[in-house]
């Protein structure tokens, strides 16, 4: 394998534990698996998309990934290079190659500070002296992003969130970086805001060969910018592929839910009905999250070995890989095992008959508990009304 095809970034078992303490003497009674053992790899100039819900792991995830957070376990390798337990002094080097672009662009710039301090602070941190001088550099990274060069003696709070968040972008770019992680980086901004710092990133990529991993919850801006595609469910990776394999036939129930959820802007389905579909309860605590497969309180299609197994997120199609035992649109993993949990009973009373009907086909479990049904309903008598011969 030639350098350009081995991944920029390779994590390996990555965990992250915080510790909960309580009493006088600060005992830890637990800890929070807000990640808890994922594995992924992102190729020199992709872009790969985490979505999840909120709370599930990602932005700890993305702390991790550019060491802004020490891991608890696992293994982290940047270009070949193993940075998971580097100190300050072995990552400063390392700083100039990996950025982060924050969610807020209000709390992540000191409003003390002016435009031009803070886009430049990293060429004081890193002790560069760029070509032409300080100031010309940070006006030509402020038009690079779409600010005018003027603003450099600005303060903050005389900007829009959108126009924040391109001077965090420019802060970002300042040291020319390999790969950028961006925690929600339009989650904050009004959705006509949204579309031009999309649009930004993705010129930007393309002129300075950026690699991106882009985490989000909007799975429109999610599948204009990615590549590839990572869902997060509970401190664990549930789904790994390829934008238009993910979008056009989900294989994780979890997935197919969260697509299910986003909204079709077409007059012409108004009167139909929805197949949205509904999951029961809420994201279990990650401090203690159910045995086996983590989503199994909630699934429609839920038997024992999801209660007993956890499954591996094994490569079911070219590039797909997926972490279940009884996968959608594609052959059941488990198909000896047809009974469903009760909890799987009561959220399949909140999915559509014809979304419980495509998992038939691919799911023993959910094809003989709609076989069983079916045969109750046909064996129970007709109730006669009074006055009937």
């Amino acid at each position: 394998m030639t350098d350009d095809e081995k991944p920029l970034l390779k994590v390996e078992g990555l965990v992250k534990h915080f510790p909960i303490k309580k009493g006088l003497l600060q005992r830890q009674v637990g800890a929070v698996k807000a990640v808890d053992g994922i594995d992924f790899e992102v190729r020199r100039g992709e872009t790969l998309g985490v979505v999840g819900e909120s709370g599930c792991g990602k932005s700890t995830m993305g702390r991790l990934i550019t060491r802004l957070l020490e891991p608890s376990g696992g293994k982290i390798e940047f270009d070949g290079k193993d940075i998971t337990h580097l100190g300050t002094s072995g990552m400063r080097p390392l700083r100039r190659d990996v950025q982060m672009i924050f969610q807020d662009p209000y709390g992540s710039l000191n409003p003390r500070h002016t435009i031009g301090t803070i886009v430049s602070a990293p060429f004081r941190l890193q002790g560069v002296e760029p070509e032409g001088g300080v100031k010309q550099e940070v006006q030509r990274l402020l038009e690079l992003v779409g600010l005018s060069p003027e603003h450099y003696n600005r303060y903050p709070h005389e900007f829009s969130g959108g126009q924040r968040q391109r001077i965090g972008i420019a802060r970002a770019l300042a040291l020319k970086p390999r790969m950028v992680v961006a925690d929600e980086p339009v989650s904050a901004l009004d959705v006509s805001i949204q579309a031009q710092v999309v649009n930004l990133m993705d010129d930007l990529q393309d002129e300075l060969g950026l690699t991106y991993v882009i985490i989000a919850h909007d799975l429109s801006v999610v599948r204009h910018v990615s590549d590839r595609i990572a869902v997060m469910y509970l401190g664990k990776i549930v789904e790994l592929a390829d934008r238009d394999s993910l979008y056009a036939s989900p294989m994780h129930p979890y997935t197919k839910a969260l697509l299910s959820a986003v909204p079709i802007p077409d007059p012409r389905r108004r009167a139909a009905k929805s197949e949205r579909i509904l999951l029961r309860g809420d994201v279990p605590s990650p401090i203690a999250p159910p045995s086996g497969c983590r989503f199994h309180t909630r699934c429609w299609k839920a038997t024992q070995i999801c209660k007993s197994t956890e499954p591996p997120l094994i490569e079911l199609r070219p590039g797909q890989r997926v972490a279940c035992h009884h996968p959608e649109n594609f052959e059941d993993q488990a198909p000896q095992d047809t009974v469903l949990l009760s909890a799987a009973k009561e959220a399949a009373a909140l999915v559509a008959d014809e979304v419980l009907a495509e998992s038939a086909q691919t799911s023993a479990a959910v094809a003989a508990e709609a076989a069983e049904t079916s045969a109750e309903e046909a064996e129970e008598p007709v109730s006669k009304e009074p006055g009937d011969k």
